[in-house]
């Protein structure tokens, strides 16, 4: 008997440029099945979705070549309105909302519900009100699926990233008549607990019929919830089978051709003493909406890697934020037993304090300017460097500009053509790779680096936390490590702060059991020494 497949699509090919990203690929998903597609930043997947989705940039740079079938069907879909006749919804990598519009505003978005009112029962239905209760109460449905809680007439822009995440699923959910949803690093900006949540919702949407494509460079949640993988290398189909066949570490090797491991749990907790405090927080506060820190008291020691964790909404990304001046923030930081001048970005710069956010698009990068350019502007702004001074007036350096970016470039295994490709036309994982570029290149003594692997793959993400742990060992740099990933904390940092309701509910060890750092999540406090 023939398989029956939601979704098709055969011998795929794409270029950019003459460059071929997509070489032959076949995809086959069933209904019900969730289906990972896997593989390193580079290596195709987000090609291939928007293939399948019909984003304009496949369109604009000649197309593709291959076949694709829904429900066994021959169709051609060249653009996202044809995707969505057709019933395939996407949650893409890179957030898809208008970040002035409320929670409700977007995920009803093009689908606004209405009601008669008496100008419309005489002239039409296209004079008809919006019904903004039936509006809100869908939305609060949609996002109830997906596990989180909003406020329906926040604006957007005012959320955290990954509440922002959350709400991009909702609004996939709410449409009618999906057969196939694509979940794009659905859980990167999540935390354990909540990626549990939606790992989940997902299961229960398989249960109902409605296949789903999961990209993801998180392992275990492949293992934990896939039926099927298909793995992509540098634009070709390596391998495809079902999960059951394999583990993590198979999957791994699969995707980068090699054995990679993620590292033993750090910490040098006794390397370090009071005695030589680089950064003291006294009464902290920080007004980050979604992410409010509330009378923070904190030493951080010269030379260590210090580790933020804890549930998404409880304060963790509001400290980085705060000290950099992203928003308002009061209290006393001192540094070298100075404080700070807080709410003032730039002369935080100065002081020799660079960040690395986990928002790479609105905060980290100019999407339509060079990679060397991103690099480099912000040391340019601040420090004067890579240009000529000639008395009053400063000239580009473009060779000393030029050799940073391929150092880097090399450094950090950044997939491009070369350092004058613009930083938008990335894969993600790339670009978080272009921000951690631009934050050592102000040759910082303090950095706080925030989900600095949201989106890499484990390849990938080896790379830059060994690249941490080197700035802090090798070179005596203090580094803030801000991360929902638990696991990630424990394999670098040398202590960690798990913050709950924006105060401190613990600082544990990296080698401390698991029920201790799950005890300070759900805010039991526990006397420290």
């Amino acid at each position: 008997m023939e398989e029956h497949y939601v979704l098709q699509m055969k011998n795929i090919g794409k270029e950019y440029s003459g460059n071929p990203v997509l070489k032959g690929i076949d995809l086959n998903v069933k209904p019900g099945e969730i289906h990972a597609l896997l593989g390193e930043n580079g290596a195709g997947k987000s090609t291939l979705m928007n293939i399948l989705f019909g984003m304009p940039v496949i369109q604009n740079t000649g197309g593709y070549t291959g076949e694709i079938l829904v429900e066994g069907k021959p169709v051609r879909i060249l653009s996202p309105g044809d995707a969505m006749d057709l019933g395939i919804g996407m949650v893409h990598q890179e957030f898809m909302l208008i970040p002035g519009f409320t929670v409700y505003e977007n995920l009803k978005l093009n689908r606004e519900l209405t009601k008669a009112n008496a100008v419309s029962r005489v002239i039409g239905k296209g004079y008809e009100s919006l019904d903004l209760p039936a509006m809100r109460k869908d939305t609060k449905e949609a996002l109830e699926k997906v596990g989180m809680a909003l406020d329906t007439e926040e604006t957007v822009s005012e959320l955290p990233v990954g509440h922002m995440q959350f709400l991009e699923i909702a609004r996939e959910i709410d449409k009618k008549g999906v057969r196939l949803l694509v979940f794009d690093e659905p859980t990167a900006v999540l935390n354990e607990t909540e990626a549990s949540g939606l790992l989940a919702s997902m299961k229960r949407l398989a249960s109902m019929g409605i296949a789903i494509i999961f990209i993801t460079h998180r392992l275990q949640e492949v293992i934990d919830v896939c039926d099927t993988v298909t793995i992509l290398r540098d634009g070709s189909l390596v391998a495809n089978h079902p999960v059951s066949e394999t583990d993590a570490a198979g999957l791994a090797e699969s995707m980068v051709g090699r054995s990679v491991s993620y590292g033993d749990i750090s910490g040098r907790e006794e390397a370090f003493d009071d005695s030589d405090i680089l950064l003291e927080f006294q009464d902290f506060s920080v007004d980050m909406p979604g992410e409010r820190v509330r009378n923070l008291n904190l030493k951080v020691r010269r030379g260590e890697i210090i580790g933020i964790g804890g549930l998404a909404g409880q304060g963790k990304l509001g400290i980085p934020n705060g000290v950099m001046g992203l928003y308002p923030a009061r209290g006393t930081v001192l540094y070298e037993g100075k404080p700070l001048p807080l709410n003032q970005t730039k002369k935080i710069l100065e002081q020799g304090i660079s960040f690395l956010s986990e928002d790479r698009k609105k905060i980290g990068l100019n999407l339509k300017e060079s990679i060397e350019d991103n690099m480099v502007f912000s040391a340019m702004q601040i420090k004067g460097e890579y240009l000529y001074h000639f008395r009053l007036f400063s000239f580009r350096n473009n060779k000393k500009i030029r050799k940073f970016a391929e150092e880097m470039i090399q450094e950090f295994d950044i997939r491009c053509v070369g350092p004058g490709q613009p930083a938008g036309s990335l894969s993600g994982g790339n670009q978080q790779k272009v921000c951690l570029a631009k934050a050592l290149a102000l040759n910082p003594r303090v950095l706080f680096v925030s989900e600095p692997t949201r989106g890499i793959d484990i390849g990938a993400k080896k790379l830059v936390l060994d690249k941490l742990k080197e700035l802090s060992h090798e070179q005596g740099l203090t580094i803030v490590l801000v991360s929902s990933e638990l696991q990630e904390l424990r394999s670098v940092c040398d202590r960690i702060v798990i913050v709950c309701g924006g105060e401190i509910a613990n600082i544990l060890s990296p080698r401390e059991d698991d029920a201790k750092f799950g005890l300070a999540m759900a805010g039991v406090k526990e006397e420290r020494v």
